[in-house]
């Protein structure tokens, strides 16, 4: 309930500066195919640059090996084109986008299998590749995060002998590494995600003497050292991990955990250093992606399954309820592919293995839009509740969206909130009012209230 609160709130100071916008495009929200990389791969990066095209360097098929190629996605035409090739052909490494709109590689596997401490600088304006200094330790799948300074922090992953705890920073002015504090526990198969006060948040992994990890640690770059922080409740390596900007916490779902995939996800609160359980995943996966979308939901998509299959499933996370719900899923089911948010609002997804190859082929998620959104809203408050109330409101707040009233449509959406909240656990059951909480929050997001 709290949450129903909250977003009521947050809904109600929105509505008081809202100016009336055009109306809402029609569109449902579907995958649909887009053109193909020139190369399969997987193990491979993929890059928003500043100019809304889309970077991929690197990674593996079984017909060329170990890849240098790198090639760029152009939204406007939906194709691929080549650009420069990487100095040295990688998968698992990292790419950063700087502030100086250059792209860092770092680390990765080479050809013969080796771990690379080498590191490159893609330059847009050129599309051509230059080095910069070497990792101080070679590395394949560490984490690399763009810190508020503008320096990068490389840390675990696997090292010539072994899992890694050493971590490492990137100076882009000097183009040099250097070290700084290690992690408390070695670990690759994490995730690195940075928190709103400018600390790192690392959670979970495995290293080569335990399975999954349940650990997480804080690094701060005033001092350069690691603390621990609160454990997730459940050990899992291969997640995802999403901070969520309205609350500021950070959502870890899926992923490997000790005997097998995992379906729980929760939730870090860095106000308290702690973990929460939230709601589960409809199909636990591992190896799949997580999208925080601009109406502030999560899509996850593709992965594998508990049974080792490669699924083209995908859903989507509510953080106002907590919940998963299912969304239309991939035309191609994709496992370790790459997934990056347009300046459009669309996902792009990319390569990853396929049921029975390494793929080449690319599909766009668009979301669902207002008008798409309503009806459903109207049909499923209809006879249920308090009496016709929830009807006339939902019916009120699709008529605004027919007509592109965005002010009204929103101030609907509150009040229709404020209804479902009075009659929670009353007129309407607990899983009623989730599912048109849901159904509601979706359409004011996609409005923007």
């Amino acid at each position: 309930m709290r949450a129903f609160r909250g977003f009521v709130a947050v809904v109600a100071c929105a509505i008081a500066g809202v100016l009336l916008l055009a109306p809402p495009a029609l569109s449902a929200a579907t995958w649909t195919a887009t053109g193909s990389m020139t190369t399969a791969r997987n193990g491979h990066t993929a890059t928003l640059l500043p100019s809304g095209n889309v970077l991929v360097a690197g990674g593996f098929n079984p017909a060329s090996g170990t890849l240098a190629s790198a090639e760029l996605y152009d939204p406007a035409n939906g194709t691929w084109g080549a650009t420069g090739s990487l100095s040295t052909a990688r998968l698992r490494h990292t790419a950063t986008l700087l502030a100086n709109e250059k792209v860092l590689v770092a680390g990765g596997q080479g050809s013969s299998g080796n771990m690379l401490a080498s590191a490159e600088l893609y330059d847009p304006a050129t599309g051509t590749w230059s080095t910069t200094g070497s990792l101080n330790t070679a590395r394949r799948a560490p984490t690399a995060t763009l810190l508020p300074n503008g320096k990068v922090l490389v840390a675990g992953g696997l090292g010539s002998n072994g899992v890694l705890a050493s971590a490492e920073l990137y100076d882009p002015v000097a183009g040099t590494w250097r070290a700084t504090g290690s992690l408390n526990t070695a670990r690759e198969g994490h995730t690195a995600t940075l928190l709103p006060n400018g600390e790192v948040l690392v959670a979970g992994g495995d290293n080569s003497g335990d399975p999954a990890l349940a650990s997480a640690e804080l690094y701060d770059p005033a001092t350069g050292t690691w603390s621990a922080t609160g454990s997730l409740s459940t050990a899992r390596d291969d997640h995802t991990a999403t901070l969520l900007p309205t609350s500021g916490k950070v959502l870890v779902a899926g992923g490997n955990g000790s005997n097998t995939r995992v379906a729980s996800t929760e939730l870090y609160d860095p106000a308290t250093g702690t973990w929460s359980t939230t709601g589960s995943l409809i199909t636990a996966r591992a190896f799949h992606t997580a999208t925080l979308l601009a109406g502030g939901k999560v899509l996850v998509a593709g992965g594998l399954d508990a049974s080792d299959n490669i699924v083209a499933s995908a859903e989507r996370y509510h953080p106002a309820t907590g919940v998963w719900t299912a969304a239309p899923a991939l035309n191609t089911a994709r496992e370790s592919h790459t997934a990056t948010l347009l300046d459009s609002g669309q996902v792009l997804v990319a390569g990853g293995g396929g049921s029975n190859d390494i793929l080449a082929s690319a599909e766009l998620f668009t979301p669902a839009t207002a008008l798409e959104l309503a009806p459903p809203l109207v049909a499923d408050s209809i006879g249920i509740g308090p009496g016709k109330a929830l009807a006339n409101k939902a019916t009120a707040i699709q008529t605004a969206v027919n007509a592109g009233q965005t002010a009204r449509a929103c101030a609907g959406i509150t009040g229709y909130l404020a209804l479902v909240k009075a009659h929670t656990g009353k007129k309407l059951t607990p899983d009623q009012a989730i599912a048109l909480t849901n159904e509601a929050t979706d359409l004011a997001g996609e409005l923007g209230c």
